[in-house]
């Protein structure tokens, strides 16, 4: 067992899929040590590990960030978490499609599910490394990239609240069904993940249940500058 492998089964997995059940979201327990967050922030200026860089403000995301697409080979950090976290989210995937009387396609493992997203034409890898300068941040979107999705991602914050930046919480916005809309926010301790709907979610009403969209996104950072690691499971066209 990795060191990554027995930190995501620390954490109580009935809590997490509660937790989304109410709110979209969950905390999970620090994944990542300050050490091992400061070694994947050091990778942002080795521009040969990742495949493409993403400008905020160029293309109207939001402003004064960028994120980067990481090239496999994956830093082992990022490859293992994959590997671990994967079937731990995917019978909570199960169950929500389920609830909404949807197929579930996904396999067992990580690997056979990326196969598939192979053979749908979605090659390109997905894991991202963000950075946010003071008063960047980024608009609410859905990290889709073609039509395999996982319905769960997660994002670790790779920078200490409150001492490497302000501000700069996670955003998570759902339309629920015949209602205003509900936001949730978040600030995610270092090296801790949160997992979180990347499309939409099962939510019970007068009628059964329905699919309730869900988007996210990033609040202003205030002062210093943050990074973050996304884990999508699912790669993009």
């Amino acid at each position: 067992m990795t060191k990554y492998l027995k930190r995501v089964a620390g954490a109580d997995w009935a809590a997490v899929a509660a937790e989304l059940d109410d709110y979209g979201c969950a905390l999970l327990p620090q994944l990542l040590t300050p050490a091992e967050c400061a070694k994947i922030v050091a990778l942002w200026d080795r521009t040969e590990r990742f495949r493409a860089t993403v400008n905020l403000r160029r293309h109207r995301f939001g402003d004064n960030g960028d994120y980067r697409y990481f090239a496999e080979a994956f830093p082992e950090a990022v490859h293992d978490l994959r590997q671990a976290l994967y079937p731990r989210l995917l019978p909570i995937a199960r169950d929500w499609h389920a609830r909404l009387g949807r197929e579930a396609e996904w396999p067992e493992t990580l690997d056979e599910w990326l196969k598939i997203c192979h053979a749908a034409g979605q090659t390109r890898p997905t894991p991202i490394l963000l950075r946010y300068e003071v008063g960047g941040w980024n608009a609410l979107h859905r990290d889709l990239y073609g039509g395999k999705v996982f319905p769960l991602q997660v994002v670790i914050n790779l920078n200490e609240p409150g001492v490497d930046h302000t501000g700069g919480e996670f955003l998570l916005v759902e339309q629920r069904p015949r209602a205003q809309s509900r936001g949730t926010v978040t600030l995610i301790p270092q090296g801790h993940g949160l997992v979180f709907t990347t499309r939409d979610r099962p939510v019970q009403g007068a009628r059964g249940w329905s699919a309730s969209p869900v988007r996210h996104g990033v609040s202003p950072v205030r002062a210093g500058r943050r990074h973050t690691l996304g884990l999508v499971f699912h790669d993009a066209t």
